[in-house]
Formats: structure tokens, C-alpha cells, sequence
């Protein structure tokens, strides 16, 4: 009787989808969730980016401005900075060589919806050869 019973379970397939999606579901949406906060970090690296072009054509011009204009100018232009923080180190003046350095820095936490993701920390910086 439980011989027969086995066999006759073998055959059927009912139901197999609902497993298969029942295992699969949850690595999707994960993967899916992946990739939506990948792009949160490229969206924040375009805003450094465009922010710390903008800060460095300000310094280039005559005459030279302050260290605060400069800063002002990179926080004014920075855009897509989400859930992360976004920081700007002072600018490093070089008087002797007549260039300045220029950085940003961009932090964020991930998660992986139940789980929590890496800290990702991002830092462009950009040297700016400036006017006498």
C-alpha cells in the first residue's frame, strides 16, 4: 500500500511550480533590491562628480577665490546624494607649484533588504592648476 502510494506521488507534478517559485522569489527580489541600491551609489558618484567639476572651474578663475567660495560652490552643485552622507575636505593650496586639491567624500550603508550590506565609501578628488 505505501509502495503504491509512493509511486503514484512520483508521477504527479502538481504544485512543483509554487515550490520552485517559493525558492526562487526571495533571491530575486533580493537581487533586484541589489541593484536599486547600486544605483543609488552611481546616482551619488554622478552628483561628486558634477559637483567637484563645478568646484574646481570656480577655482580656475582670476581672481583666485577663497577656500570657503570654493566649498560653497562644490555643496551648492552636489545632487543625487540619497540615504548617504557627503562630506568636503578643506582645500589643500599648493602656491609654490599654483595649484589646489580638491576633494569630496561620499558614505552609505546598504542592506540587502533583511540583511545588512557593505558601508560603501567613495572619495574623487581632483587637482586644479589656478590662475596667478
Amino acid at each position: 500500500m505505501i509502495k503504491k502510494f509512493i509511486s503514484r506521488l512520483n508521477k504527479r507534478e502538481e504544485g512543483a511550480a509554487a515550490i520552485e517559485m517559493a525558492f526562487a522569489l526571495p533571491i530575486f527580489i533580493m537581487l533586484l533590491w541589489m541593484v536599486v541600491q547600486m544605483g543609488l551609489v552611481m546616482r551619488a558618484v554622478a552628483g561628486m562628480q558634477h559637483a567637484l567639476g563645478e568646484g574646481a572651474r570656480l577655482a580656475t578663475i582670476y581672481p583666485t577665490p577663497t577656500s570657503n567660495d570654493i566649498t560653497n560652490k562644490i555643496t551648492d552643485r552636489v545632487y543625487g546624494i540619497g540615504p548617504g552622507t557627503f562630506s568636503i575636505s578643506d582645500p589643500v593650496w599648493n602656491n609654490s607649484q599654483g595649484y589646489v586639491d580638491l576633494e569630496v567624500t561620499y558614505n552609505q550603508k546598504t542592506d540587502l533588504l533583511f540583511l545588512p550590506g557593505p558601508d560603501v565609501s567613495l572619495s574623487r578628488n581632483k587637482r586644479v592648476y589656478v590662475a596667478n
